[in-house]
């Protein structure tokens, strides 16, 4: 005889009309981080008539990810991304999403990730050249104009001129910071005649006439410029046999600009918070940073040569993962576990709040970069099973720009760290805080030149 589950609990504080839009206002890290209490499921309410599944057990995170992931949909955070900036590989499902993402896969193969990494070191170190010792600067703010110069010079090294390549980059920014409230926010609030949103509007509309007129040329020239739009340029659409068109191409390129810039600006601005607040950790980094490079710039066959940077930044990805809320839609009633899902429920998960578990990553609050080694008188980090710890998600719907990232990231900090140290203007903690993604809430650092000859070499 089958025993019937429990009915899926549903977490306190919901109003009507407005759900649990008050908690979620007041604190949503810590409002989703308390559902663990109430069981492997909990439903919360986003919307009126629309009910979302928090699913806090591993299994049934993987299992949701990996195994049901072609019967469901990608749910309304991906739809209004895909309104906003036109369908592409992050925002498709199921089978589009299978066929874009094999249409953009060479653009992210190794060796082109190898000729990426040259053009990422170069962008750091012009940004920095800015920089003056004392100087106090709004960290995020500046990884944010880093994390855009490295992707948009990746793009489109040798596409666009350096005036349209200015102007791109500052229509990118407008873009970037419009799209989180907008997906947020309901749809008749982005019709409201407001001057926010005839600015977005217009930097959208720019950055698609940059893009257009650079593919128009390169067409026109029949040249390959060895950056990633001469890649998306001669990929295929694979059911029509012909060449991605441009709305297309600018699509791709939108939705890489917005999710992959915000996510890369707030796991760097977390790194070097990490550092800041441990010397130790810090000096272990530059220690390791001098034994492979000496006085050279990192290149791409140094990254794997570079352990303790790499379990650095594997932690900042644990503790400060930058996805509080990935969801999913199911379109048929599905099984999850021993729980049935009526058809248009959304599941959703928190690797913010999965990485954070106690049950397992002891000490989950506390920085440990060693947690991720072998040892013989603890379980390493790394031995745990795979959907406890899901930095860049799981099956077929993985960020296609794992590798991409993991290179921008350690290229960034490698250069950046080894010519400047950043230190912290107060003893105070800083807060993580939920928008589009998981950021420092308010991270202010004063600078310091680390090693002029590095600085003059780089």
């Amino acid at each position: 005889m089958t025993v019937a589950p429990p009915p899926i609990p549903r977490a306190p504080g919901s109003l009507p009309l407005l759900g649990h839009a008050i908690p979620l206002l007041r604190d949503n890290l810590g409002f989703v981080a308390a559902l663990r209490g109430y069981g492997p499921l909990v439903e919360i309410r986003l919307q009126p008539g629309q009910s979302t599944v928090v699913v806090n057990d591993p299994p049934l995170i993987r299992a949701m990810l990996v195994d049901l992931a072609p019967t469901l949909d990608k749910g309304r955070f991906f739809e209004k991304m895909g309104q906003l900036l036109g369908d592409s590989v992050v925002t498709a499902a199921g089978s589009e999403h299978v066929r874009k993402r094999r249409q953009l896969q060479p653009a992210f193969r190794h060796a082109e990730i190898t000729r990426y990494v040259d053009i990422m070191r170069d962008r750091v170190t012009a940004a920095v050249s800015g920089w003056r010792p004392g100087e106090v600067i709004d960290v995020r703010e500046a990884m944010v104009r880093l994390s855009l110069d490295m992707l948009a010079a990746t793009v489109f090294s040798g596409s666009i001129d350096d005036e349209a390549f200015r102007r791109l980059r500052e229509d990118l920014s407008v873009v970037m910071n419009g799209v989180g409230a907008r997906i947020m926010l309901p749809d008749w609030v982005e019709r409201l005649p407001l001057p926010a949103n005839r600015r977005f509007t217009a930097a959208r509309d720019a950055v698609r006439a940059t893009i257009d007129t650079a593919v128009a040329e390169l067409r026109a020239a029949d040249r390959d410029t060895g950056d990633m739009l001469s890649l998306l340029l001669r990929a295929t659409d694979e059911e029509t046999g012909r060449p991605l068109t441009a709305h297309q191409i600018c699509s791709e390129i939108l939705t890489l600009a917005v999710a992959g810039t915000e996510t890369t600006a707030s796991v760097l601005s977390w790194v070097l918070y990490e550092l800041a607040r441990d010397p130790a950790v810090d000096a272990r980094v530059q220690e390791e940073l001098d034994t492979v490079l000496g006085d050279r710039p990192v290149t791409f066959d140094d990254l794997s040569q570079l352990p303790y940077l790499a379990r650095v930044i594997r932690e900042t990805l644990r503790l400060h993962h930058t996805g509080w809320l990935v969801t999913r839609r199911t379109l048929t009633a599905t099984r999850l576990g021993a729980w049935e899902i009526p058809a248009g429920t959304e599941p959703a998960y928190c690797r913010h709040s999965l990485h954070r578990d106690p049950a397992h990553f002891p000490d989950p609050l506390v920085f440990d970069p060693d947690r991720w080694l072998e040892d013989s008188h603890r379980r390493a980090a790394s031995q745990l099973p795979e959907e406890t710890f899901l930095p860049f998600g799981a099956g077929k719907h993985k960020c296609i720009g794992d590798r991409f990232a993991s290179a921008e990231i350690t290229t960034a900090i490698a250069t950046l760290t080894r010519a400047w140290h950043l230190g912290l203007t107060t003893d105070r903690p800083v807060r993580p805080v939920a928008r589009a993604t998981v950021r420092p809430s308010t991270l202010r650092m004063t600078l310091r030149r680390r090693n002029p000859a590095v600085s003059a070499l780089e």
